[in-house]
């Protein structure tokens, strides 16, 4: 949703102007952000995790934006008041929707950095080569995915997690996913065998797909949510945030429990962890 929402608003638009309203916002570029983004055209908008990224034309450059705990990217008409925690500001040369970067606690950030090839003949930046692939990136490898998870010697909710083997999935889908293939997050990963790791891997195709197409309209709005778990799928959520309710499968309740400095929802009949 995020990747292409953006993609609709900025591909093929000049950047104009940079309004740096807040230093934190853009520690990790090297030198001046304004001098390495005006008049330069935005090629296209890639996603891993929660990072996204925007090839400038000709360049071998890219703008990078990392999400932290709270960033968001906004679309905005250029007479629309400043948001509260406004940190930096992209105009572009046809005077439409301004690109907005607003982020509560500063975690997050903007960057310019070079592009390096990856293992399927694409560009990413430097910084996000070690994130893996999401299962929806059409370079996804099945093949791949399935033996390294198998092979580690942790919970499976722990792995889902690990974005150096999967990026995208996130809490939320992590445990919508585990609830619709019936597996308990504290089960090991070499307990699957590879139809069992097949089966959860569609089970989290599905549950991502269906979360894109209930939030497309977001960007009707002019308003881009890259936060990964926003509340546009929750009405549709059968684990995650359901505890004390009854499994809409078994009729058994939902229990919620500390994972990780998160939290797990699962369904104690449907989800046994052996």
């Amino acid at each position: 949703m995020v990747r292409r929402g953006l993609d609709r608003w900025v591909t093929g638009r000049t950047v104009s102007g940079v309004d740096v309203l807040h230093a934190r916002a853009v520690r990790r570029h090297e030198g001046n952000i304004g001098v390495d983004l005006i008049g330069e055209e935005i090629r296209c908008v890639s996603r891993r995790g929660k990072y996204l990224w925007m090839p400038l034309n000709g360049t071998g450059t890219a703008l990078v934006a990392h999400l932290g705990m709270s960033g968001q990217l906004l679309m905005q008409p250029e007479d629309a008041p400043d948001e509260a925690h406004l940190r930096v500001r992209l105009r572009f040369a046809d005077d439409g929707p301004q690109l907005r970067f607003v982020d509560q606690r500063t975690f997050g950030g903007l960057m310019v950095t070079p592009l390096s090839d990856d293992d399927a003949g694409g560009h990413v930046p430097d910084i996000v080569g070690h994130i893996a692939r999401d299962p929806l990136d059409p370079d996804f490898d099945e093949q791949a995915f399935e033996a390294r998870l198998r092979a580690r010697d942790t919970e499976i909710k722990r792995a889902l997690l690990d974005q150096s083997l999967v990026s995208g999935i996130g809490n939320i889908y992590a445990d919508e996913s585990l609830w619709r293939a019936g597996l308990h997050g504290r089960r090991r990963t070499g307990s699957l065998d590879r139809a069992g790791v097949l089966d959860l891997l569609g089970h989290i195709r599905a549950v991502m797909t269906e979360a894109l197409a209930q939030g497309g309209t977001s960007f009707d709005s002019l308003y881009v949510n890259v936060n990964g778990e926003s509340g546009y799928f929750d009405r549709s959520l059968d684990a995650y945030g359901q505890e004390g309710e009854p499994c809409s499968r078994c009729g058994s309740i939902i229990v919620r429990e500390r994972f990780m400095n998160r939290s797990s929802a699962f369904c104690p009949r449907c989800q046994p962890i052996t």
